[in-house]
């Protein structure tokens, strides 16, 4: 299945630092500490964006580690080969499509990631296979993703605002089926977990931005909604006026992100 998805660099950079910002729990440190990396790991960051997760692992293991992160986007690897450099971090960043076989040996990696990426995989099974194929004996795969019941909040006051059916988003409707189910079958052991992280909003403003990075990154998805900026800008008067709505005296919008995290076992 071919997804129909759009990436920018800005768009991703505004959630990130609101994640941050108005978020009560970091997804980093979660990452971390569910994954007990050890020094000397040969690790792979497949759809590694502009680095994120590499950064995190390479810090958390001092330098004392090999890290490749790869991504489609060639703007997004040169944007992270920009920060390795000048933070002297030794990762090798390249462009990597994980919709065709991976250009490494068999059982190579100690470690492959693939944070918030694998769902926009044309053929799940195929990626997994390729994924499974250049890790070492007792490798483990780790994936994240939303969960169906992800951000509620945000597709509520979307929904209201402008009275359409949300569609359907590859993320949460994959990780919460297909990927797992394609894991499972390829690995001899997968372990599921869960991470929860309430972003509290106190005005309408920081939602907003969210809301506008939100479409505007996925804005291929959302096609039913707008195909002009015109139409665009209409319906975020929407949402921003049911938004300053929800938020009364005392009260507060939350929006409760929802990730799975799946650690599997070659």
């Amino acid at each position: 299945m071919k997804i129909n998805y759009q990436e920018t660099i800005d768009d991703l950079a505004t959630r990130i630092s609101i994640h941050n910002k108005h978020g009560s729990r970091d997804i980093d440190q979660w990452m971390l500490e569910i994954l007990q990396l050890s020094r000397g790991m040969k690790i792979l960051d497949i759809g590694c964006g502009s680095g994120k997760q590499c950064f995190s692992f390479y810090k958390h293991l001092e330098g004392n580690c090999e890290i490749v992160g790869g991504d489609i986007s060639k703007e997004m690897v040169t944007r992270a080969q920009e920060a390795s450099r000048d933070s002297d971090m030794l990762i090798e960043f390249m462009d990597l499509n994980f919709n065709e076989r991976l250009p490494f040996a068999d059982n190579h990696f100690d470690l492959v990631s693939c944070c918030f990426a694998i769902y926009y995989a044309e053929d799940i099974p195929f990626t997994i296979r390729e994924m499974h194929r250049v890790l070492k004996s007792n490798g483990k795969l780790f994936t994240t993703g939303p969960m169906p019941e992800n951000k509620s909040l945000f597709y509520d006051i979307i929904h209201e605002a402008t009275r359409k059916d949300i569609p359907p988003m590859p993320g949460s409707s994959r990780y919460g089926s297909e990927i797992p189910s394609s894991i499972k079958n390829k690995f001899s052991y997968v372990d599921n977990r869960i991470f929860k992280n309430p972003l509290t909003f106190d005005t309408h403003e920081p939602f907003i931005d969210y809301v506008r990075a939100s479409l505007s990154e996925d804005r291929k998805l959302w096609r039913s909604f707008f195909q002009s900026e015109k139409d665009f800008e209409l319906i975020m008067k929407q949402i921003t006026d049911v938004a300053k709505q929800r938020i009364v005296p005392n009260e507060k919008l939350v929006m409760t992100k929802v990730v799975g995290g799946i650690i599997a076992t070659k």
